[in-house]
């Protein structure tokens, strides 16, 4: 019996509503109250804390290299200070709680007790079984963090699973590329697909000028054209990089297959698009401007 062969795109289409969905807390109102709660207030702070968590109290260097476009200035003003405020335990399980807030709220109590969310769960988990933990810190670190019971919560953890697995096999495809962490974020910007500047500077640690090096390096590497915007060669590689991410993150969706890969894609869809019509990302937080 011949088993069916994944799209090529399948896997990417299916991470990108995984990730939406798995990304909802880091811009609510719940992480904020839960992370004071826990001891830590700054809008910084809070985000490499929760992010960096599950890989314990490390220190700035650490989290500079697997979070790779961050300044590194800006995460040494914050970090390891925070764990002297807190510790990654207190701020996984402030996580966990703000997620479920920020999902009841955005989804609705039937969303998230339904059986759809449920099968989503499941079917995200199976997935998950066949991340590998090798050059993937974040994702190993997510890895070895228990499943949690409720449905919603499995969801979500095991979409943080597999957007922390494309993750940090995207990094390894920038270095690959000669993108510096603040390159990459010009040349996403660039696509349309990124965050705006504004968006990049305010969370990033970026400034204007080190933004207008950048892109100036590119140029000189005819990457972008005089107005900012990619030429074909700035294309080109912006696709390959896609390209070779989704080859190093084929094996979840290949495990899944392609019924389940399309099944969790309208199934994690549904759930993405309810996020976004309940507001749950800032109005100009994608675009070149």
């Amino acid at each position: 019996m011949t088993t069916a062969a994944l799209e090529p795109r399948a896997g990417r289409r299916c991470h990108n509503v995984l990730n939406s969905l798995h990304s909802t807390h880091y811009f609510s109102p719940d992480l904020g109250r839960e992370m004071a709660a826990a001891g830590v207030t700054h809008p910084r702070a809070v985000n490499f804390a929760v992010r960096s968590a599950a890989l314990g109290p490390v220190g700035a260097g650490t989290v500079a290299a697997t979070f790779y476009n961050y300044k590194y200035e800006l995460v040494a003003r914050h970090v390891p200070a925070v764990w002297e405020s807190t510790t990654p335990g207190r701020v996984l399980a402030a996580r966990a709680r703000a997620v479920d807030a920020t999902l009841r709220r955005l989804l609705g109590e039937e969303a998230v007790a339904s059986a759809e969310m449920a099968e989503a769960a499941r079917l995200a988990l199976r997935a998950a079984e066949a991340c590998s933990r090798e050059a993937r810190p974040l994702y190993a670190a997510h890895a070895d963090l228990p499943v949690p019971e409720e449905p919603h919560l499995a969801y979500w953890h095991a979409a943080t699973l597999l957007r922390e697995h494309r993750g940090d096999g995207h990094l390894a495809t920038l270095m690959s590329a000669g993108l510096d962490g603040l390159e990459a974020l010009v040349t996403h910007t660039a696509t349309g697909k990124g965050m705006t500047p504004k968006w990049v500077f305010g969370t990033r640690g970026w400034s204007q000028e080190e933004w207008d090096a950048a892109s100036d390096r590119l140029r000189e590497r005819g990457l972008l054209d005089g107005t900012g915007e990619l030429t074909e060669r700035g294309i080109a590689l912006r696709q390959e990089i896609e390209n070779e991410t989704d080859r190093l993150d084929r094996a979840p969706y290949e495990h899944l297959g392609p019924e389940g890969v399309a099944r969790l894609t309208e199934l994690g869809g549904a759930f993405a698009r309810a996020a976004l019509m309940a507001g749950a990302f800032p109005a100009d937080l994608i675009g070149k401007g």
